[in-house]
C-alpha cells in the first residue's frame, strides 16, 4: 500500500502523543471501550502509540510488523482510518475486507482474544453499510457480525464497544427489514437494540461513539418520536473531551450530525 493513499489525520494534538511510561499509566482510559489489555511487547505499545496520536498508517505497519500479537492496533488503525478518512468507496471495502481476512487469521491463532471477533464484526458492519445493508444480509455477512459480536461479549462481557456494535446491528436490521422479518429471519430487535445501548453507556457513559450510535439507532428504530432524546445524545457526544485521535473523528462526527 503505497503511503500516499493514507491521509493524514487533520487534528494533531500533543495531548494524543503518549510517550514511554504515559501509555501504560493512561492505558485503561484510553480503551475503556475496547479492553484491549496492555501489550508485553514493546513494538506492539509502540504500534499502539501511533493508532492513538493518529499515525494510522505508521501504526498499521508497525502492527503488522510485529505480528499478530500486533494485528489489533493494525487492524483498528485501519478500520478508524477507513472509516472516517479514507474517501474513495471501492479502497474503504477493500480496507474492510483486509481488516476481516487478518481477523480471521487471528481468530484461529487467539479464539479468545475479544477483540479479533469485535473488530471483525466491525469491519464487516462498515463494509456492509457500504455496500447497503440489505446487499449484506442476502450475502449472510447479517449472521457472521452477529456470531462475532456476541463471542466477543461472551469472552468479554464488559466489552462496551461490542455491546454498541450488536445494539447497532439489531437497530440496522430491524430499520432495512422491518420488525417482524428481523426478529424471524435475523434474530434483531428494538428492545435488544436498546437493551445493548444501555448496557454499553453503564460502562462507558463518556463514550462519544456510544452516544452517537444509539441516537442514530433511536432515529432509526422510533424516528420523530424520540428524537428530542436523539438529539442530547449527539449534544453529549460531541461536548465529549477526546483522550486520542480516534475520540477527536468521533466528536467531529457528532458536531457535523447537529449541524445538519
Amino acid at each position: 500500500m503505497a503511503k500516499s493513499t493514507w491521509h493524514k489525520f487533520p487534528h494533531a494534538d500533543k495531548a494524543f502523543v503518549f510517550a514511554g511510561a504515559a501509555l501504560k499509566k493512561n492505558w485503561e482510559r484510553l480503551h475503556r471501550g475496547d479492553r484491549e489489555p496492555f501489550p508485553a511487547e514493546a513494538a506492539v505499545q509502540e504500534a499502539w502509540r501511533l493508532y492513538h496520536q493518529g499515525e494510522f498508517h505508521k501504526a498499521c505497519e508497525a502492527g503488522l510488523a510485529a505480528g499478530v500479537d500486533g494485528y489489533n492496533a493494525a487492524n483498528k488503525a485501519t478500520m478508524i482510518y477507513a472509516n472516517y478518512l479514507e474517501v474513495d468507496e471501492k479502497r474503504k471495502l477493500e480496507l474492510f475486507q483486509a481488516v476481516s481476512a487478518r481477523c480471521e487469521e487471528l481468530q484461529k491463532a487467539q479464539p479468545k482474544n475479544a477483540n479479533a471477533w469485535y473488530i471483525q464484526a466491525y469491519a464487516l458492519g462498515r463494509y456492509s453499510q457500504g455496500i447497503s445493508v440489505l446487499k449484506a444480509l442476502t450475502q449472510g455477512l447479517g449472521g457472521k457480525i452477529k456470531a462475532a459480536l456476541e463471542t466477543a461479549i461472551k469472552l468479554d462481557p464488559k466489552h462496551a464497544d461490542a455491546l454498541i456494535a450488536l445494539g447497532a446491528y439489531h437497530a440496522e436490521v430491524v430499520d432495512k427489514v422491518g420488525a417482524m422479518v428481523g426478529k424471524l429471519t435475523y434474530g434483531a430487535s428494538k428492545d435488544v437494540a436498546v437493551k445493548h445501548f444501555e448496557a454499553a453507556l453503564k460502562l462507558a457513559p463518556d463514550s462519544a461513539i456510544a452516544c452517537i450510535e444509539y441516537a442514530n439507532a433511536l432515529v432509526m428504530l422510533f424516528g420523530q418520536s424520540r428524537m428530542d432524546e436523539a438529539v442530547k445524545l449527539y449534544e453529549k457526544a460531541a461536548a465529549a473531551k477526546p483522550v486520542d485521535a480516534m475520540e477527536r473523528l468521533d466528536v467531529e462526527l457528532a458536531k457535523s450530525e447537529l449541524e445538519d
